[in-house]
């Protein structure tokens, strides 16, 4: 029998461009004798809040540019989260500010390090951000997460108690993966890494999957 081949993801759910890796990522490791690790880590907005006061002026619009043409490139919705999952605002200088108050990120990255835990990490990564990012108002209400949660083969209300239940040790986690993640040659997400090898960018995909290839990655 052939080996099954592992690769890492570090990976945000504030990112769309982590959103939309995601399905292809889920595909592989259901198409291939390969294992997602999936590592979730805080978006750069909690990791380094000041990182917008360095971006270049023009950052922002081609940014927004760029995500939804690829997202219509891709073929999946792509629509600002309604409620951002990072709540942020721009200050008496127009600066984009972190606000100290987060309701919704440290939640979810906490249950995406126990989904990882479970063995469902890709799954519900997929699930969830395709409920915030594809047009879903209010996702964090109602039963749209319970849902989503199912859908990845896995409890919310289970999840959810064993984060509370379990709150430092899940920090140390991602701690861990956002060490291993700048270990790992590069900063933003998605990064994945395979025989440590970085591919950064949801655009270095096929790359990753060529070199996977040459590596004796086989179809399941």
């Amino acid at each position: 029998m052939s080996e099954t081949l592992e690769l890492d993801v570090f990976w945000s759910f504030r990112s769309p461009w982590s959103y939309l890796a995601t399905p292809r990522l889920r595909n592989w490791q259901e198409q291939y004798d390969l294992k997602v690790n999936f590592r979730p880590v805080y978006p750069i907005a909690i990791r380094t809040p000041d990182f917008f006061h360095n971006v270049h002026p023009q950052w922002i619009t081609y940014f927004r540019t760029d995500v939804y043409r690829v997202a219509e490139y891709l073929q999946l919705p792509l629509v600002w989260p309604n409620p951002d999952p990072v709540g942020q605002h721009v200050d008496e200088n127009g600066q984009r500010q972190t606000d100290k108050d987060q309701p919704y990120i440290h939640r979810l990255t906490r249950l995406g390090v126990l989904a990882a835990e479970h063995q469902h990490g890709i799954e519900f990564a997929d699930e969830v951000s395709r409920l915030i990012w594809s047009g879903t108002a209010n996702w964090h209400e109602g039963d749209h997460l319970a849902q989503a949660t199912r859908r990845a083969g896995l409890s919310l209300d289970e999840l959810d108690a064993q984060a509370v239940a379990e709150a430092e040790r899940l920090e140390t986690v991602i701690e861990q993966n956002q060490q291993a993640h700048a270990s790992a040659g590069h900063w933003g997400v998605p990064t994945c890494t395979f025989n440590g090898e970085p591919f950064f960018g949801q655009d270095r995909l096929d790359v990753l999957l060529w070199r996977l290839q040459n590596a004796g990655l086989k179809s399941r």
